[in-house]
């Protein structure tokens, strides 16, 4: 998977584009983690019962140019990708995930 500059996750309306006043420091104070190659991490939980041990994560990773980026949905243990517009408990799991968006919109991450 390629980075790009917009990304829809399957079963979502929203597209979500990298902002071009992205910073540093705000992803950083997101919760995003900067990884060996020097691009920014982000795994949130979506499972509002156990954040610990999460049925669903949202994974956000954005190359180091801040330009692209990739974003899905994954099982708690991160191994396979999950349709959470789909699930059982497909309500707690997008309400979390539009929360977790919409700050990261704020904050001038992505733009809807």
């Amino acid at each position: 998977m390629e980075f790009a500059k917009t990304v829809q996750i399957p079963g979502d309306q929203d597209k979500y584009t990298i902002s071009p006043a992205v910073k540093k420091y705000a992803l950083l104070d997101l919760g995003f983690e900067e990884t060996r190659r020097g691009n920014f991490e982000y795994k949130g939980s979506l499972d509002t019962d156990n954040p610990f041990k999460p049925v669903a994560r949202l994974r956000i990773l954005i190359n180091a140019d801040l330009d692209g980026f990739k974003m899905e949905t994954l099982t708690g243990n991160g191994l396979r990708k999950i349709n959470i517009f789909n699930h059982q408990r497909s309500a707690e799991f997008v309400e979390q995930y539009h929360y977790i968006l919409d700050e990261m919109v704020n904050r001038q991450v992505f733009t809807k």
